[in-house]
């Protein structure tokens, strides 16, 4: 089955410096019939203004990954890291037992990233943080892994069964996923516009929420960017 959510249909917060849509409930926001899509919990496309961002607050069990998407964003947290990444950067961190982070624009300019989050495969880990780099030109034509439970080189560690792609395909260009029907998937559309097997139509910022599907194809119906999350 794939179920497709447009761009319109996330919930929206504005408070001046943050300008931030939502894929699944968040802050304010209540949907309990949204509360989720498998491991993954959370799914904010959020847009910070230079020299703001979000304090010192803590998280406990969760899997928070962050990919900048132009801008930079600063990262402190309670057990001493401090990172600054920009396009092509990925933080991911492991909330565990607990921990306490800020995230900060330290620049003039606005930064733009996605901010996931995602249970974890088992409870009470110790705390840990990362940053990872990959080249952005190895999204041409291909399902670039950046985060993954299998990790490596320009790809960052996760404590649950999933891995996040990136891709960028040219117009008329097709890619093609097998994974047992079991699997769930989730793309979501940067830029651009493509085509589910050869029927679902996602434009710009929408995105799909794909079960007991062992084939996927992807068109681009011009120059497109997206995510795609296999997840368990």
């Amino acid at each position: 089955m794939i179920k497709i959510y447009s761009s319109e249909s996330r919930f929206h917060t504005d408070l001046g410096w943050l300008n931030s849509r939502l894929s699944f409930p968040f802050g304010e926001h209540y949907d309990p019939e949204n509360k989720n899509f498998g491991a993954l919990r959370v799914f904010n496309d959020d847009i910070v203004a230079g020299n703001r961002g979000f304090g010192g607050h803590p998280h406990r069990e969760m899997e928070i990954v962050t990919i900048v998407l132009s801008g930079q964003l600063k990262h402190e947290d309670s057990t001493g890291h401090v990172a600054v990444t920009g396009f092509g950067g990925i933080q991911r961190m492991s909330a565990g037992t607990g921990i306490i982070h800020s995230e900060v624009n330290p620049g003039d300019e606005e930064v733009k990233l996605l901010q996931l989050w995602f249970t974890p495969e088992r409870k009470g880990l110790p705390p840990s943080y990362e940053t990872s780099q990959y080249e952005p030109a190895k999204m041409r034509g291909a399902l670039l892994p950046v985060v993954s439970k299998q990790s490596g080189p320009g790809i960052a560690h996760i404590n649950q069964d999933l891995t996040i792609y990136l891709s960028d395909i040219e117009a008329g260009q097709t890619l093609r996923t097998h994974q047992p029907a079991s699997r769930r998937i989730y793309v979501f559309v940067l830029e651009g516009e493509v085509l589910l097997s050869d029927e679902h139509r996602l434009n710009r910022r929408d995105s799909a929420r794909i079960t007991e599907v062992s084939e996927l194809t992807i068109t681009a119906q011009e120059n497109a960017r997206f995510m795609l999350i296999d997840l368990p």
